[in-house]
Order: structure tokens, then C-alpha cells, then sequence
């Protein structure tokens, strides 16, 4: 089987070198050939050990990056529990790999299996009201999952079937959103053309039974990551530009979708029209929407994850992209996790968070997903090599990377409410009676077994949980509410709460 690898790895060479020397140059072929051959067929790179990890991989200042897992194969999309266990998809072999959290603090998983297997090409994955929902190449399924044991029962459903897989870009992402709705996301077929499936090059959404599935959001090549700002609720998503207009054209993109936006391909690139394709534009389209921040061109962006858990200054309005590579650049590019930090004027500033992966020639890995632990952990996927990196606080202290932080108290009435006086305790708590009740709050802590909102006072102050609800912890959704109702509905849970003791 080795030897029968290695030719048809020898074929590929052949047949894929002399196209990237014609067209890319000697400067970066070799690793350029890699990622193709890596692209094409899925053949990665050696899996590193944690010292080549520590000596080549860079992180930002206050963070610390070890090797978590690795072997583990051709994997990409993550998705962290509750519980600390991460969820891997693994697409050429059709499987979901289960990682058990790290319960014994030896920096690795306690356990790694197969969760669930044949599956067609599985990729994205979320978790709703105790199903877990993965997308297929062609479909997308549930199946029930306990959080707490990690385990599935039943028998895993299609809720959609009929979806198109062929060509290029057949991966498909699914994220939860918070108004009820699964958002899902299906590249395009090819690098760039006029799509004849209007499902393709798009992301789409539909409710939870596989019901009124439309398209959302249009002219978006390869939006691979999504997710929502935890301040405005707003849907973000990374968008790959296409390929074989040069180095440094077109940009790659993050864009701020909207039900009924068009964002461009195939006929315009960002904001400028593209040389193929610009004059076709249909003139019935809306009007193209220009990405929200531009990544540098063939960078690939992938995952995206918005922070909710990181304490650390600098990072209170910021998203972390990993950046899979570049693969037809003379000089290649990418081959990092970086970070989106918004300005007070809506602005973004990028900036290196994990870097190394390519350093002088060597390809250590190429990153592909990222996700956040409720301790502030945060884990990038690499497909390349098949491995999990784990990013820290560079003191190793979880807790000081943490949101929110938990509060005790002396006693039961702690005086979480003597920063009030008795008139400006009563409106907030009114102002937040009636925010309780418009997002129906008691549907989940009232009327379901285990979600009861009890003893707050002896693990918030009014601060706190104020912050809390800025970035609450799945399952519970991001509201969209501002600083003041955040407020208001922290005063009046610790108001009901203490009128209930007396």
C-alpha cells in the first residue's frame, strides 16, 4: 500500500510541477507542489511532535501554543461542547471523530473515537436543543447527542437531502443562529463561472425540521467560516477570492452578510470588476455589497470564531481567522491564524495571532478551523498534518482568562444591589422584567429540568453577569442587547432572585 502511495504521489508531482513552474516560478514550487498535491487529493505532511511545534510556532504576546492532539488523519471543522469535548469532522473517510476533554491535565484528549461514521463527506457541525447536526457534501443530517456523556442515540436523520456536490468547493458549513434559524453555506462549483444551481455559491438557511430552506445571501464564492459579532449579533463570514489572476489579485474576503445581499462572484472581485466575467453582470442583481475587511490575495481564509471568553486587553471586539495557505502564489502565503480586532469606527485591524507554520521552506501545517473553549482555550485544526493546537494564557491560568468571573459571596443577600438606590433598582428591574419576557428567558430556565437560574449571587456580582450577557455560553444565544439592558436584566434577575429568599 506504501509503495502504491508513493507512485501515484510521484504521478501527481509530474503532472502538477511543470504547471506551477510555468506559471508560479521556482521561488516557491516546492511547498507550492505540496499544496496542490495536498488540495487535489488530500495528501498531507508528517504529523509533528510538541517540540517542533514549540520551536516553530509564534503566538501573541500573552499566549502560549502546544500540540493538543495529532494523527488524527484528514480532518477539518471543529465543534467545542459544553462538556470541553471537541467534535472533528473528517470528510475523505465520512467520518465525526470525538476528542474527550482533557480531564486528567496532561494536555491532550483523554480519549479520541470514531463518533459517527458513513457519512457522505461530512464537514460543518452545531449543536441544537440536543441534536447534532452535521453537513454533508449533499445534505445535511441529526442525530441525538448527550453533551454530558458524548454520546449519540437513535438513529441520525436527513433533515435535507438533494444538495449539490460536484465540481469544486464541496464542502458544506452549518452554524445555529440565535434567531432559531441553521445557516448553511455551499461553495461553488468551479473557480469562476455562472453557476447554473442558484444554491451554489451562497449561503442558504432553513429551520430546524429541514423546512423553508431558501438561499440567504448570494455571489460568495467559498464562504467556508461564519459566525456572529457578540456585540450587534451580526453575520460575518470568510469568502475565498478565485484563483489565476496573478499574486496579488483578488483579495480575499470577510463579509457582513444580510438576507438578500450579493457579494460579487463571478462578476466582480471586492469592488472591481472582474476581467472575465465583469461585463456579464446580470442587471437584475442588487447591488454588490464590498467586503467588510480584505485578507491579502490566495490567503485562503477558513474558520472564522468571534472571542466570548478572553479577559485579555485587546481582544474585547475581535474574531479569529485561520488562514489555510496560499497554493498558486511564486511566493507562498497564509499558513497562519490571525486576528480581527473592530475599531470604535467599525473599522477592522488585522493582525498575526499564530504564525510559523511555514518557515523557510519547511510546511508544518496548514490551519483550517478555530473555536473557543468556555475557559478561554482556544483550538485551531490543521488538516495538513492532521493535528489540534491549543492556545492558552502564556501563565497558564485559565481562570484569568475566563468570562465571566465568578463572584463569592459572604452571605445570601450578598449586596450584588447596594451599587443602587431604591428608585434606580426598581426601573432597571422593570426594564428587565420585560426583557426576560420578550426573549421568552423562562422557556429555558423555567420550564426545562436543569436550567434553573439559582444561587447567581454566590457566582456573579451585578458586573459580571452584566458582561456575561455580552458572550453568554452555548446553548444560551447572543441577544441583541445593548449596555444598558444588559444591565437591566442582571439587576432584575438578582432582584427576583433576592425578593424569593425573604
Amino acid at each position: 500500500m506504501k509503495i502504491l502511495r508513493f507512485f501515484i504521489y510521484v504521478l501527481i508531482v509530474l503532472l502538477v510541477t511543470p504547471f506551477l513552474l510555468v506559471n508560479y516560478g521556482p521561488p516557491g514550487v516546492a511547498t507550492t507542489s505540496k499544496v496542490a498535491l495536498h488540495a487535489l487529493v488530500g495528501y498531507g505532511g508528517d504529523e509533528p511532535d510538541a517540540d517542533i511545534v514549540r520551536q516553530q510556532l509564534s503566538v501573541a504576546d500573552g499566549f502560549r501554543v502546544d500540540l493538543y492532539a495529532t494523527g488524527l488523519g484528514k480532518i477539518r471543522f471543529m465543534h467545542l461542547t459544553a462538556a470541553g469535548d471537541i467534535l472533528l469532522s473528517r470528510p475523505r473517510s465520512g467520518e465525526v471523530l470525538i476528542l474527550k476533554a482533557d480531564g486528567n491535565g496532561d494536555g491532550s484528549p483523554d480519549d479520541i473515537h470514531v463518533l459517527l461514521s458513513g457519512l457522505t463527506r461530512p464537514h460543518g457541525m452545531d449543536y441544537v436543543d440536543g441534536w447534532l447536526y452535521i453537513a454533508e457534501s449533499d445534505g445535511v443530517g441529526k442525530v441525538a447527542f448527550d453533551v454530558e456523556s458524548g454520546e449519540v442515540s437513535g438513529d441520525y436523520t436527513r433533515v435535507l437531502t438533494g444538495l449539490g456536490d460536484k465540481g469544486n468547493h464541496w464542502t458544506k458549513t452549518i452554524r445555529a443562529g440565535a434567531d432559531g434559524w441553521l445557516y448553511l453555506s455551499s461553495g461553488s462549483t468551479c473557480n469562476v463561472c455562472e453557476e447554473e444551481d442558484i444554491q451554489r455559491a451562497s449561503i442558504m438557511r432553513f429551520k430546524p425540521d429541514g423546512s423553508e430552506l431558501a438561499v440567504y445571501a448570494r455571489g460568495l464564492r467559498n464562504s467556508v467560516g461564519m459566525d456572529w459579532a457578540p456585540w450587534s449579533n451580526a453575520l460575518f463570514a470568510t469568502d475565498n477570492g478565485r484563483d489565476l489572476l496573478g499574486d496579488d489579485f483578488p483579495p480575499c474576503e470577510l463579509n457582513k452578510v444580510v438576507d438578500g445581499g450579493f457579494y460579487g462572484w463571478p462578476y466582480i472581485n471586492a469592488s472591481t470588476p472582474d476581467p472575465d466575467f465583469g461585463a456579464k453582470l446580470p442587471s437584475d442583481l442588487p447591488a454588490n455589497r464590498p467586503p467588510a475587511h480584505e485578507f491579502k490575495a490566495h490567503n485562503a481564509p477558513l474558520g472564522i470564531r468571534f472571542l466570548r471568553h478572553s479577559k485579555l486587553a485587546g481582544y474585547e471586539r475581535s474574531a479569529l481567522v485561520a488562514l489555510h495557505g496560499s497554493w498558486n502564489r511564486s511566493v507562498p502565503d497564509g499558513y497562519k491564524v490571525v486576528a480581527l480586532q473592530w475599531q470604535p469606527d467599525g473599522t477592522i485591524i488585522e493582525s498575526d495571532f499564530v504564525t510559523g507554520f511555514l518557515q523557510n521552506g519547511k510546511l508544518l501545517g496548514r490551519p483550517v478551523d478555530v473555536t473557543e473553549a468556555s475557559d478561554g482555550s482556544i483550538y485551531i485544526s490543521d488538516d495538513y498534518s492532521g493535528s489540534i493546537y491549543r492556545v492558552t494564557p502564556a501563565d497558564g491560568l485559565a481562570s484569568s482568562f475566563t468570562l465571566p468571573v465568578a463572584v463569592s459571596a459572604p452571605d445570601e443577600n450578598v449586596g450584588v444591589l447596594d451599587a443602587y438606590d431604591v428608585k434606580k433598582r426598581a426601573a432597571l428591574a422593570l426594564q428587565g422584567k420585560a426583557l426576560y419576557q420578550q426573549f421568552h428567558c423562562a422557556g429555558c430556565h423555567e420550564e426545562q429540568a436543569g436550567n434553573a437560574l439559582t444561587a447567581l449571587h454566590e457566582r456573579y456580582n451585578a458586573a459580571s453577569l452584566t458582561d456575561f450577557f455580552s458572550a453568554p455560553t452555548p446553548p444560551m444565544p447572543a441577544f441583541p442587547l445593548n449596555a444598558e439592558q444588559r444591565e437591566a436584566l442582571a439587576v432584575y434577575l438578582f432582584d427576583k432572585e433576592l425578593n424569593a429568599a425573604k
